[in-house]
């Protein structure tokens, strides 16, 4: 996947038609269902764009821009859950994440994609195998250590630099990281977890834009999408059960991780 600046902002080899709005559209309603419910939205939209014709690099950016609505309305639907995490304050957090996703956006910009394709799949592996282990590794590592909120702030901090960097599967590694630092279970991490995603798109898209990497005739009817989508799996998933949610959460990051091996190493 190819990234940096692109003076292009719009279509060029074709005509807008209602098929191409239906599909950006309809993407965006799943991935903004998707970062509501567990994250990774970005799997839902980005082959949509790509299948549009635009190239990797700017649907990875106009894909970032397309989903931010929706996080904001998952995380208002989720306001009233939003709470202090290991006694570290929502303000705290968001500050952070804002501030690092800004550094992170700009280092997708400068660095290599090969670089890219060979980190991201680690990441969401290590997601992975904490969404697995989670409650017996959060167990025995809070009958002998106990977290201070350095290390949380700490790895806030990298959370916001990966979700400027990229964004794809952050809600994922920030459910996995949270339950394992913090003790928290994953139907409880719904509402910080949203408002995170969203504040980290929010840093990205100045970047973005401010680099011309977003094409808007499919970032539009994909944004009007993730709105619906986010709202909608908000209201879904107040409704979920903890078992229902793991299982999808698991079924996600298993089927995210695969995908990002066999593209980074076929």
């Amino acid at each position: 996947m190819k990234y940096g600046p692109s003076t292009s902002s719009g279509r060029t080899d074709q005509g807008l038609d209602y098929s191409s709005t239906a599909l950006a559209a309809a993407a965006g309603i799943l991935g903004g269902a998707m970062n509501a419910l567990a994250g990774g939205g970005t799997f839902a939209t980005l082959p949509a764009l790509i299948a549009l014709g635009l190239p990797a690099n700017i649907a990875n950016a106009t894909s970032n821009v397309a989903l931010l609505p929706g996080a904001a309305t998952s995380a208002w639907a989720y306001r009233d859950e939003l709470g202090p995490v290991a006694g570290m304050s929502v303000k705290l957090l968001a500050a952070t994440t804002f501030g690092f996703g800004l550094v992170g956006s700009l280092l997708l910009v400068l660095t290599p994609s090969e670089t890219f394709d060979v980190i991201i799949p680690w990441l969401l592996l290590f997601a992975f195998v904490v969404m697995v282990f989670g409650k017996g590794a959060a167990d025995w590592l809070h009958a002998r250590v106990t977290i201070g909120r350095r290390t949380l702030l700490v790895t806030q901090a990298f959370l916001g630099i990966y979700g400027g960097y990229f964004g794809g599967g952050v809600g994922l590694i920030t459910t996995a990281v949270y339950g394992l630092l913090a003790n928290i279970r994953p139907r409880e991490l719904f509402a910080i977890r949203t408002l995170m995603l969203a504040v980290a798109n929010f840093a990205a898209a100045f970047v973005f834009i401010g680099f011309a990497m977003v094409w808007w005739w499919a970032a539009l009817p994909m944004l009007a999408g993730s709105i619906l989508g986010g709202w909608l799996g908000a209201v879904i998933g107040k409704r979920l059960s903890p078992g229902v949610v793991r299982g999808w959460t698991l079924l996600v990051t298993g089927a995210t991780t695969v995908v990002f091996f066999v593209r980074a190493y076929s």
